[in-house]
């Protein structure tokens, strides 16, 4: 090849690289600028002391993080969230796929059913709060129970299961995880049934040929072409209910207590009530590693189980 030729070719591939890589400049942009300027500033500020108000701040290093490793306070709210999304991922995503695999099958009314299961997750989480709240309300003014659930515990003469449901430490956090997970099952029903359709009806009628029973068939078809789509949703879930704080702030209220902080009101309390943004970033950059860690576990996982 001449070096003219070579030169021409040269510039072909150039043009080619520019061309292409016009196309992702956007979204490059848009992810340095949203995502990666952001978590750098964050970062910094973890490793200062400010009030969020003065222009000078203090460097203290690793003190915050430090100080949040003995938070116990923090760890709590680390579990709730994490009690929270085990509710989700169990409850939340086996309604889903029940409710996904029923309006897979010829059944009636199934454009009926699929609008009516995904209206939860539309519906505002501050509306859906105060609405679960009102139901689940304990307060008693006289002899009469305020909250729709205690009033029809009384119409039946469950008086002893009347009380506080979301005072009480042993029924607060449940009430919340699953009224979280009633309002996001709609989410995971979609997406699996999604999945539901691509799988190909071939594949049902040769185990049908082979003379396998619906368990069977459940197990060995369905189960290994959904696998894809199921971790999916399992991450999405993961994610999603251990970030959720506006239906807990707008069921509880802003008097958060002990047993149903989770880490997002723990970060908005270390900015708005203590004033600490150096604190209040360290936790949101510890909080944002472990999400990170736990997503690549399960990516991890998922591979392994797509190779078995």
């Amino acid at each position: 090849m001449s070096s003219a030729q070579s030169k021409t070719l040269s510039g072909h591939l150039l043009k080619d690289y520019l061309s292409s890589f016009s196309f992702i400049l956007p979204a490059v942009a848009i992810f340095v600028g949203f995502y990666i300027i952001p978590f750098y500033e964050i970062f910094n500020l973890s490793l200062h002391d400010w009030n969020g108000i003065s222009a000078g701040k203090t460097f203290v290093g690793l003190e915050n993080f430090q100080e949040l490793m003995g938070d116990v306070i923090w760890w709590r709210s680390m579990w709730n969230a994490t009690y929270i999304t085990l509710i989700a991922l169990t409850f939340q995503n086996i309604l889903a796929f029940a409710l996904a695999l029923a309006c897979n099958r010829a059944i009636h009314f199934k454009g009926f059913y699929r609008l009516v299961f995904f209206l939860p997750p539309v519906l505002s989480e501050i509306v859906v709060g105060i609405i679960w709240r009102w139901i689940l309300n304990s307060g008693v003014q006289g002899n009469e129970n305020i909250g729709l659930l205690n009033y029809l515990l009384n119409a039946v003469g469950l008086h002893d299961l009347i009380h506080n449901w979301l005072s009480d430490p042993n029924t607060a956090l449940t009430c919340i995880a699953v009224v979280h997970s009633w309002k996001g099952f709609g989410w995971g029903f979609i997406i699996l049934l999604a999945g539901l359709q691509t799988i190909d009806r071939r594949l049902y009628e040769a185990a049908q040929v082979d003379g396998a029973n619906s368990w069977s068939t459940f197990w060995n078809v369905t189960i290994p072409m959904m696998l894809p789509v199921i971790m999916v949703v399992v991450v999405l879930t993961i994610l999603g209910s251990m970030q959720s704080f506006v239906l807990i702030l707008s069921m509880v209220g802003q008097g958060l207590v002990y047993h149903t902080e989770v880490p997002v009101t723990r970060i908005l309390s270390a900015m708005t009530v203590t004033q600490r943004y150096g604190y209040a970033c360290a936790q949101g950059v510890m909080f944002g590693l472990i999400l990170v860690m736990v997503s690549f576990i399960i990516k991890k996982l998922s591979d392994r189980m797509k190779q078995a």
